[in-house]
């Protein structure tokens, strides 16, 4: 490209989503290259391909600060790399050391005759309950997300990190392994997949270490509409559908269910079609924890038991439910107007713990990303996520300015964060 040259592109819409915008757009305007005119997401007009397609335009030529730049058609001072108007804030987040080691992927189980039903589960443990020491619940996002308790509907096996030896020795449950999972294993190309066959392909033994001690923990389904976490008990195994948070406090629950965490998984994860790919890289371990309240606490512990009682009186998943919450047809209905209240004060508690009582959140139906959802308005959305990402920059400022191991600093650790 000349150095006043000009640019037209046409691309999918993950151009502007996690790792692809940072080899892609990042780079080119950290080059220089400056975004004049962009379309984030749209449907592809032709029904041959069912795609959401973005568009960018832009310069390498100086633009001056007055020139006309529009986002989806509306005139803005200036265009992100995420293909919508610019806040104070520029450049993307990064990953915030305080956060790691919290939130995990689930187990990559990688072979179908591993998964059986319960029943057949409960015959194998009534045949020879030493089978029990390798028969587990199995939740997936889709259990997660659609049934009324978030319960596992089918079980696993897992030999954890058992020679083959010892594994042999649950007669059941190893021949399945053997005669279901070992060809398909035989065909795959990574050594230790197809080497060590009757074990999963993923086990998650950081996973495992981080939640050993804890009864509960909260996790979400990893691609989905409503990014709503949901308390569950450790006693079993996570697929690789579900991403994990290591800890069971309520005030935690009460920020990852906040509109705030929501609103920063939607604009920096990827998506597919209009859900939620999370991703805890790119959303979790960036985003900023405020510090921990009782009024978090509190309000977290009303959203956990409220809308636990409501789904399995009305035998409804979380999906169900917050299509409910997130419809703004439904105007009559106790339930969902209890679920918004307590969403509002989750809201306020969160940008309070922040000591953002300044922002008017102005709750309503509110369209973000083509899903209109019960949130916060435009408005308040751009104030928030300007904070947030100032926030992950000024903490990314201090860490890099700590001093090495036996040098004193005047800059105090974390107190009283959710995680800690």
């Amino acid at each position: 490209m000349q150095a006043k040259g000009t640019v037209g592109l046409i691309a999918t819409n993950t151009v502007a989503q996690g790792d692809t915008r940072e080899v892609g757009l990042d780079a080119m305007v950290a080059s220089g290259f400056t975004i004049t005119r962009a379309i984030q997401s749209r449907s592809w007009p032709a029904a041959s391909a069912n795609l959401e397609y973005a568009a960018v335009w832009g310069t390498l030529s100086e633009v001056a600060a007055g020139s006309r730049r529009v986002a989806d058609d509306t005139p803005v001072k200036a265009i992100s790399t995420l293909l919508e108007a610019q806040g104070r804030a520029e450049g993307t987040p990064n990953r915030l050391a305080e956060n790691s080691g919290i939130a995990f992927q689930g187990c990559i189980v990688l072979g179908l005759g591993f998964v059986l039903e319960p029943d057949e589960a409960q015959e194998w443990i009534a045949a020879d309950p030493r089978n029990a020491d390798v028969l587990f619940p199995y939740l997936n996002g889709e259990d997660l997300n659609s049934r009324a308790d978030s319960s596992a509907s089918r079980w696993v096996i897992d030999f954890g990190t058992r020679e083959r030896e010892e594994a042999a020795t649950y007669e059941l449950p190893f021949s399945r392994v053997l005669n279901q999972v070992k060809p398909e294993r035989d065909k795959v190309k990574i050594a230790y997949r197809r080497d060590f066959w009757w074990r999963f392909a993923a086990w998650a033994p950081s996973l495992r270490s981080a939640i050993a001690d804890l009864p509960e923990v909260l996790a979400l389904a990893r691609v989905s509409k409503t990014v709503m976490p949901m308390r569950i008990a450790t006693d079993q195994v996570v697929s690789d559908s579900c991403v994990v948070f290591a800890t069971d406090d309520y005030g935690d629950q009460a920020v990852l269910s906040s509109s705030l965490h929501q609103l920063w998984a939607i604009t920096y994860a990827s998506t597919l079609e209009t859900r939620v790919r999370y991703t805890p890289s790119d959303v979790f371990e960036t985003f900023p924890r405020p510090p921990a309240s009782d009024r978090l606490a509190d309000i977290g512990w009303t959203l956990d038991q409220e809308r636990r009682e409501i789904m399995q009186r009305r035998d409804l998943g979380l999906t169900k439910l917050y299509n409910m919450v997130n419809d703004p047809t439904v105007t009559s209905d106790m339930d969902i107007a209890r679920m918004r209240d307590i969403h509002v004060e989750v809201d306020q508690a969160t940008a309070g713990a922040f000591g953002w009582t300044d922002i008017s959140l102005d709750h309503g139906f509110h369209v973000y990303r083509q899903v209109e959802r019960w949130s916060l308005s435009a408005q308040a959305r751009t104030q928030v996520l300007d904070r947030l990402l100032l926030e992950n920059h000024a903490r990314t400022s201090v860490a890099r300015k700590l001093p090495t191991r036996g040098q004193s600093t005047s800059v105090q650790a974390a107190e009283g964060t959710l995680f800690d």
